[in-house]
């Protein structure tokens, strides 16, 4: 079940770790590629993905080459920061709302400040010392609270580096200092004819912009990350813990260690994962598996930390605490999940490392093109095309338009009980038009039951053989059989070996058994009696599976084994076929026994008496043939099709190698999850492709007409300061979009 997800996953060998990290002062995309660049560039970093709308860094190392205060101590030469505390997510989260409420602040008293200026000069230019008064309230405007762009651009520049910072720092500072050297030596302009305006009012204003927008756009990038928000908040920070004399003693969260025991009593959340001991309870699992029933927990069940007890009290064991909860490992994943790049971003990103360099070689040659054709005003207007220019260009809504998406569906996903491992996973959903799904423990339910056994004239006095041969396979239908006969006395199994995809043999005094399918029987030359063999035609149209007993030459037995449909893999694959997706069962049972599940469900094909390495060739074989293939599976059976496939989805109460093997887990292994995949990854990609356009058409057109496009046309020259705003506006705009996903069916 869910404890199957607890698989820690520190890296890709023994020597590697992996570790998701809080970033601090991240604004654009231009400053991730920085840090992202700056990691990856330390002796002994593996691989690393920086994340401009999480603030975050997904980072593998090699412990033994580098640490993380290594890594932090580059990052933070170049203007940024790590957060490398014990507990990340919680110290990131103060750090982040701290820097949030700071950023507040610095907004409102830029605007404050801003007001006077823009008043000044439209209304009172012509007064005494006006120049001065807006030279005054600009200062600490530009260089006290918009320092931290001025600060950042030149730790940028130092290290051969650009960024949102650059462009800021560069257009304020330009318009800051064109203007102090107006008001200081107007006679250098008006010896040459040329009025000498001051734009203190659009330095102070485009810093007060940024920073709104800035302020927005945390504000709503604050909203991305409420997914992983809610499941960090499901943990409780204290528990009550039964003493060894039966006192209960109320403690916080950190003092839980393994094999303490937690009393749970109704209403309350349960805090570390571990095994009931005494009590019977309803739990609601729903903000883990995504499924609103409650689930029963009596003695000897297992329960999950950030899970509700309804009713009943409990007393269970913790085995699992802290970092090593299923919760702690769902936040993990998810964390690094929303911290991958779709392909679609890595064509992005390379964009954006060259974004700023190319807006400043455009500024430059605007005001080259101003200065040379702009007769007496040329300078002035060349000026201020060079800072509308600059501040206009805005690589933050290209480097947020993929990662805010991205982090929003893989969100949702997690709501749903669907764990997504990687971006990738989740853009290539949107493609498939084939699923191909694992019968037993998938399309049905998993619990196989014994329904009708026939021996041989009648002679079951080997039962006592079938049931320890079959308990000694891990095969749920060998589980049935030998539960079936559970009163029957046990006896020494010797040679026994098990045959994948066939079954199982054993020796008893000397004498060699078998119990598994046909297939098995024919490649041992075992000859089926007649009356068993239309027994066993006869189940096998019922869509029950036959399992067979057998000595070295003769049928013994012949068993017939039940495993229901799930009312969800009809409604699933009805789902599937509305939404335009062939849908294929795979099964080691007989071909009868698939016929009548595949008739049943309605799927569109079937192969059965299949390998595991039959199943991967099947998988092949509908890519040859140009689909894009999902493979569904719970069992070690279908860890190669789950890998074959372009995405594998593996059920949650399947085996740790299947869970490991594919990049999605469905945590209740409900197959209406698999069509709600594939509309979350059409949606999402849909919200991707319009982020991106509208960051491109935006940066298209508005740096052309920031240059004066428009002025030999109409006359049309953009303010500086609309600019500022246009481009505020337009990353908060592609945050917005991506938090519709949200609200999305």
């Amino acid at each position: 079940m869910l404890q199957r997800l607890h698989k820690e996953q520190q890296g890709t060998t023994m020597n590697t770790l992996h570790t998701t990290l809080p970033v601090l002062h991240l604004h654009c995309a231009g400053c991730a590629q920085t840090v992202e660049d700056t990691i990856l560039s330390r002796q002994g970093v593996i691989s690393a993905a920086v994340n401009p709308a999480s603030s975050t860094a997904v980072i593998e190392y090699n412990p033994a080459s580098v640490s993380l205060s290594d890594i932090r101590e580059a990052v933070r030469a170049k203007g940024y920061d790590l957060v490398i505390e014990d507990n990340p997510s919680e110290t990131a989260g103060n750090l982040q709302a701290n820097e949030y409420r700071i950023l507040r602040r610095r907004t409102a008293g830029a605007l404050a400040l801003s007001l006077p200026i823009v008043v000044l000069s439209m209304f009172f230019m012509d007064i005494p010392y006006a120049n001065l008064w807006m030279w005054a309230l600009a200062t600490p405007v530009v260089f006290g609270l918009g320092r931290s762009f001025f600060v950042r651009a030149a730790k940028q520049l130092r290290h051969g580096s650009a960024g949102m910072d650059t462009l800021v720092a560069l257009s304020t500072g330009v318009a800051y200092l064109f203007s102090v050297f107006n008001t200081l030596f107007p006679e250098f302009w008006l010896a040459r004819g040329v009025v000498p305006h001051v734009y203190f009012e659009t330095a102070s204003v485009i810093i007060a912009f940024i920073l709104l927008g800035r302020c927005l756009e945390e504000k709503a990038k604050s909203h991305t990350t409420s997914s992983l928000k809610k499941l960090i908040g499901l943990q409780p920070q204290t528990v009550t813990l039964v003493q060894a004399d039966g006192q209960v003693v109320p403690t916080g969260i950190e003092q839980v260690t393994a094999g303490a025991i937690v009393r749970v009593k109704p209403g309350e959340k349960i805090a570390v994962d571990g095994t009931v001991t005494e009590g019977a309870s309803y739990v609601d699992e729903s903000m883990l598996s995504g499924e609103p029933v409650p689930v029963p927990k009596q003695k000897g069940a297992k329960v999950y930390a950030g899970t509700i007890n309804q009713k009943g009290s409990l007393h269970f064991k913790a085995e699992q605490v802290g970092a090593e909860t299923l919760l702690a490992h769902i936040i993990r994943m998810v964390q690094e999940a929303q911290g991958s790049k779709a392909p679609v971003q890595r064509r992005v990103d390379t964009i954006a490392a060259v974004f700023v360099p190319v807006v400043v070689g455009i500024a430059l040659i605007a005001l080259a093109a101003w200065a040379i054709a702009g007769g007496a005003n040329g300078i002035t207007h060349g000026l201020l095309a060079f800072v509308t220019v600059v501040i206009i260009a805005c690589p933050c809504a290209l480097g947020l338009a993929t990662p805010t998406a991205i982090m929003v569906g893989i969100g949702k996903a997690a709501e749903r009980g669907i764990l997504i491992k990687d971006a990738e996973s989740l853009e290539a959903a949107r493609k498939i038009n084939a699923v191909a799904i694992d019968k037993t423990g998938t399309i049905t339910e998993g619990k196989p039951a014994v329904t009708t056994v026939l021996w041989a004239n009648g002679d079951s006095s080997r039962s006592s053989v079938l049931r320890s041969l079959e308990a000694q396979s891990e095969h749920p239908l060998a589980a049935s059989v030998a539960q079936y006969f559970s009163n029957a006395p046990e006896c020494a199994i010797t040679a026994f070996e098990s045959l994948t995809g066939k079954g199982v043999k054993g020796a008893v005094d000397g004498q060699t058994y078998f119990a598994g399918n046909a297939q098995l029987l024919a490649e041992n030359r075992i000859t089926i009696d007649e009356s068993l063999a239309a027994a066993a035609k006869t189940f096998a149209a019922q869509a029950q599976t036959v399992v067979w007993f057998a000595d070295e030459r003769n049928t013994l037995a012949v068993i017939a084994v039940s495993d229901k449909v799930k009312e969800s893999s009809r409604a699933a694959i009805r789902q599937l076929h509305r939404e335009g997706i062939a849908v294929y069962m795979l099964t080691g049972d007989n071909v009868a026994t698939a016929a009548a599940v595949a008739a049943d469900t309605g799927v569109d094909g079937f192969s059965a008496e299949t390998l595991p390495q039959q199943k991967a060739a099947f998988i092949r074989q509908l890519q040859a043939e140009g689909k894009t293939v999902a493979m569904v599976g719970d069992g070690i059976n279908d860890s190669a099709a789950l890998a074959q496939a372009d995405v594998g989805i593996a059920m949650g109460q399947g085996s740790d190698i299947a869970i490991d093997t594919a990049p999605m887990t469905i945590v209740s292994s409900d197959l209406l999850k698999i069509p709600a995949v594939v509309r979350l990854s059409r949606q999402t990609v849909s919200i991707i492709r319009q982020n991106l356009f509208w960051a491109f058409v935006y940066n298209l057109i508005g740096i052309p007409v920031a240059a004066g496009a428009l002025y030999a046309v109409n006359g049309f020259l953009l303010n500086p300061m609309l600019a500022g705003g246009a481009m505020a506006l337009s990353s908060v705009c592609v945050v917005c979009n991506s938090l519709r996903l949200r609200f999305m069916k």
